[in-house]
């Protein structure tokens, strides 16, 4: 509850900024950032008043990897988002300061610019938004954006960019948003299926026989993880548990129909964003493969496509190695996802 009263009062202290209050830099400027996505992919709508530049991206940058964040100084964005995991901790629930236990498994932040609905609830509409809530959090950052604006003011490099960036000191406005920024630069999308599928190169046999069956109407895998993403966007309960002690979109709506519904993660870099789950609770690829091929626990709100599969062993094996060449070794080694040395 803590998390949401926090979100709720920074999102109203952020919105009634004016623009009397706003310090000017009249003699340097910033540059639209030149962000290259895939030939196979949508073009991405930024918000109005956060268009993607090239100094607010490199404040987003600094501060994505800055531990003066959370209260003890030891945690960044990074600590739960590691660019080597595809931008994930690879630990069932993220851990805070003090080794304080989280919530839920870290998502990936991959393609995370084409999200809408934030957290596994869907809870939170915008990237800017999201930001406030490890900050405010007990168990992740538990900071106080007061004293966080204040130790990040008294750095010159942060402070001139923000000034360039936003035309003001850096406060949690700035923040907020750099960091927003910088997340959507995070594109993959150079995987060996993307390869195959611009014919630069091809799969081999075993992942061309798990694309035809992920594909294919029998498994219907790419109902839900469908589209440039292999993500729906919407909320399923896979059948997980017969009882959920995290309810996931009933958290949102109140509604016994959305128990045990989470929203569909993006397949891109599963070999890497393991374990799995809203709770990390199944830790391989093939023991997911075994829980959809079972057809789950039966819950009352499962739904109607997690039935049993039926699949043989290579076939099994055939779809493991397809969800495998979505591994886009480009994107953990990206050096413009790096710190900043």
């Amino acid at each position: 509850m803590k998390k949401w009263l926090f979100i709720l009062t920074c999102v109203t202290a952020i919105t009634s900024c004016k623009k009397e209050d706003e310090v000017k830099c009249e003699t340097l400027s910033d540059s639209p950032y030149n962000l290259v996505l895939p030939s196979h992919f949508p073009s991405i709508e930024f918000p109005d008043d956060n268009e993607l530049t090239e100094k607010r991206v490199e404040l987003g940058r600094r501060l994505f990897y800055d531990t003066r964040l959370s209260a003890d100084n030891t945690l960044s964005c990074a600590s739960c988002h590691d660019q080597l995991s595809a931008f994930t901790d690879n630990l069932a629930i993220a851990e805070g300061i003090e080794g304080r236990v989280g919530f839920r498994n870290s998502p990936t932040l991959g393609n995370v610019a084409y999200q809408e609905r934030l957290f596994g609830e869907g809870g939170v509409p915008t990237l800017e938004i999201q930001i406030l809530a490890p900050i405010g959090d007990e168990n992740e950052f538990d900071h106080d954006v007061n004293i966080i604006e204040a130790d990040l003011q008294a750095d010159p490099i942060l402070n001139d960019l923000s000034q360039i960036a936003y035309d003001r000191d850096i406060d949690i406005y700035a923040i907020t948003r750099a960091i927003a920024c910088f997340e959507r630069t995070m594109i993959t999308g150079g995987s060996p299926y993307d390869k195959h599928i611009l014919e630069e190169e091809f799969l081999e046999e075993d992942e061309i026989a798990g694309m035809e069956l992920f594909f294919s109407d029998e498994l219907a895998c790419a109902t839900c993880h469908s589209g440039h993403n292999f993500t729906d966007g919407g909320f399923h309960n896979i059948g997980l548990y017969t009882t959920y002690d995290d309810d996931g979109r009933f958290r949102i709506t109140n509604d016994e129909a959305d128990k045990g519904k989470f929203k569909t993660p993006s397949l891109r870099n599963i070999e890497l964003t393991y374990p799995y789950m809203h709770n990390g609770s199944i830790q391989t690829l093939e023991e997911v493969i075994n829980h959809f091929n079972t057809g789950g626990l039966s819950h009352i709100n499962q739904s109607e496509l997690v039935v049993p599969l039926e699949l043989t062993a290579l076939e099994k094996s055939q779809l493991l190695a397809f969800l495998k060449s979505l591994t886009d070794t480009s994107f953990i080694t990206n050096p413009d996802l790096n710190p900043i040395n």
